[in-house]
């Protein structure tokens, strides 16, 4: 932990010289044919989730430091390819294209807000400046990772198709409040979670052993960040 380190989902390497973008690799082709918000496309559906779930647990684990490359916050379909001899000295591939970010009917657009609230809301509650994460759950079947960081529970179900009810979390007594979810219809979700939904610790006795969780609902391919509230804590 002592260690400064950058992360990132991707890098100048990955997106220079011809090679796919990360939302290229999870989208494929259809990246070309099915970004409207209109468009049901499962790939495209798939691919949507998945970017945004990278991009929070790797920014929500992060050392000291988060790293994106131009453009790619937003899913930009193309690769960067600098004028040279192998590709003809084309500039067909050494831009960025912003108008995509801009066009509020494509869900391009509401990658870049995904980005600018995670980014913003980063900054505001400074997750980064809580060197200790703790693993509350970390389920391989369920494909469930829940972990701690300061004030802060992250939640992420990667699973394509189940989601969950009531799913336990042991973490310290308090009241949370749900701040962030990737499942927001204005990021391109579907809308399965109630924003700001409070969420209260349960005590649970057996064995003579005291333990204090959470029961949380992790609609599939989502993830969520419940902040402890403080105010209702310290009138408790």
């Amino acid at each position: 932990s002592e260690e400064k380190t950058i992360s990132y989902a991707e890098s100048h390497d990955q997106a220079l010289v011809g090679d796919q973008t990360l939302m290229f690799r999870l989208a494929g082709a259809a990246i070309y044919d099915h970004m409207h918000i209109n468009d049901p496309h499962i790939g495209i559906e798939r691919a949507v989730a998945l970017h945004k779930l990278i991009r929070l647990i790797t920014l929500a684990t992060a050392g000291c430091g988060y790293l994106n490359f131009m453009g790619n916050e937003f899913g930009h379909p193309e690769w960067i390819d600098f004028p040279r001899e192998g590709n003809g000295w084309s500039f067909h591939y050494a831009r960025r294209q912003w108008g995509l970010a801009d066009n509020n009917q494509l869900k391009y657009h509401q990658l870049a807000v995904f980005d600018r609230q995670m980014i913003t809301l980063a900054r505001q509650k400074k997750w980064l400046c809580e060197e200790s994460i703790d693993l509350l759950c970390e389920h391989s079947a369920d494909k469930i990772i829940i972990f701690q960081r300061g004030d802060f529970i992250f939640c992420f179900n990667f699973h394509p198709e189940q989601s969950f009810i009531d799913y336990r979390v042991n973490t310290v007594a308090g009241s949370y409040r749900m701040i962030f979810n990737t499942d927001d219809t204005r990021l391109g979700g579907h809308n399965r979670l109630t924003p700001g939904q409070p969420h209260h610790t349960l005590q649970d006795q057996s064995n003579n052993d005291l333990n204090t969780y959470l029961r949380l609902y992790l609609p599939s391919r989502s993830g969520m960040v419940l902040e402890k509230d403080k105010i209702c804590n310290q009138e408790k």
